[in-house]
């Protein structure tokens, strides 16, 4: 827990806090003796804006410890660690292992860390576009992972990207576009079609297609898919879904209920390929960088984002859990407040 005493370096840090009166959230100055444990020194340079942010600063069921920094993500330069794997000037990013909800996260110009959880940034990406993919991103290459590791290769037919407006919906259609697959964007937001097609989407549906009441089985369409929706959403993407076809499931901003049946995995052999991008193990994380680095055209990224200065993070967190919010956020947590 931090440990509030003298003033030494100063920085700013977004801190949420609790008492009887509730929840406040409030940008704060702080100094090295507040910072949390840990064997890592980050001067954050960027964080980002996920869908949990938004509910850290709403009030939503994801702060399990007070007073906290959240931000699920941050991207910085080491400046002091007592772990050998970890050097001053390393550039580092930091996704999952519960920070910015139980532990400091990136909505902070310095944090302490454990050296455990960080990722050394490979060549080709700098921390501000690190922050442009952030979690969002980092899961969306999980997913094509997932896709290829259970075969679903460019020429074994569509894959359907659900939430395609959001975070992970955008990396993931720029991601296997570019790999050569046909990709099927489904959003809610019939204005967001040409955006979708300049990531690389073949087509744009309608969500209300995958909603609704959910059959055991349907017509067969998707040879693979990458759901960030759960729910009726998944449901019918599962019904839908080619034989020995594989769904990437990471998101349940429709809901955490899945009214399916067995019909689809004996039927069919679909695989449903759960996605944790919190507790990834080390190499499975350096793997989805190197990736994201390799796979991902970066001037597309920078097309699907939008960067904020480090004040206007209480509003964005309301336009994100509105669906206000397109593609990515960057956050300049280095920009006055």
């Amino acid at each position: 827990m931090p440990r509030w005493g003298t003033f030494t370096h100063m920085f700013s840090a977004l801190l949420v806090t609790k008492d009887d009166d509730g929840r406040h959230v409030a940008f704060t100055r702080l100094d090295e003796t507040d910072l949390p444990d840990g064997n890592v020194t980050v001067d954050v340079e960027y964080s980002t804006l996920n869908y949990k942010d938004g509910l850290a600063l709403t009030g939503g069921p994801i702060l399990r410890a007070f007073p906290i920094v959240p931000g699920i993500d941050l991207a910085g330069v080491v400046t002091e660690s007592s772990d050998s794997r970890w050097s001053a000037g390393d550039r580092v990013v930091l996704n999952g292992w519960l920070t910015g909800e139980k532990f400091w996260g990136g909505y902070t110009q310095r944090n302490r860390v454990s050296g455990d959880w960080l990722t050394r940034l490979p060549p080709g990406i700098d921390t501000r576009h690190a922050m442009a993919i952030g979690t969002a991103g980092y899961t969306a290459m999980l997913c094509v992972l997932a896709l290829e590791e259970h075969g679903v290769t460019p020429g074994s037919g569509p894959v359907v990207v659900t939430g395609a407006s959001g975070g992970v919906g955008g990396v993931t259609v720029a991601v296997l576009a570019g790999l050569g697959h046909e990709v099927v964007a489904s959003t809610g937001r019939a204005s967001e079609a040409d955006y979708l097609r300049s990531l690389g989407a073949t087509e744009v549906i309608d969500r209300a297609e995958l909603t609704g009441d959910v059959p055991p089985l349907a017509r067969a369409r998707w040879a693979g898919a990458v759901d960030a929706v759960g729910s009726t959403t998944l449901a019918n993407v599962l019904a839908t879904t080619r034989d020995n076809g594989c769904v990437a499931a990471c998101g349940l901003a429709g809901g955490a209920d899945l009214p399916t049946s067995v019909h689809p995995f004996i039927l069919r052999g679909v695989t449903l390929a759960g996605v944790n991008s919190v507790t990834q193990p080390a190499g499975r994380r350096d793997l989805a960088w190197s990736r994201l680095a390799h796979d991902l055209d970066l001037g597309l990224l920078d097309s699907m984002t939008t960067v904020e200065p480090f004040r206007r993070l209480p509003e964005l967190a309301e336009d994100i859990i509105a669906g206000r919010i397109r593609g990515r956020v960057v956050i300049d947590v280095n920009t006055p407040v």
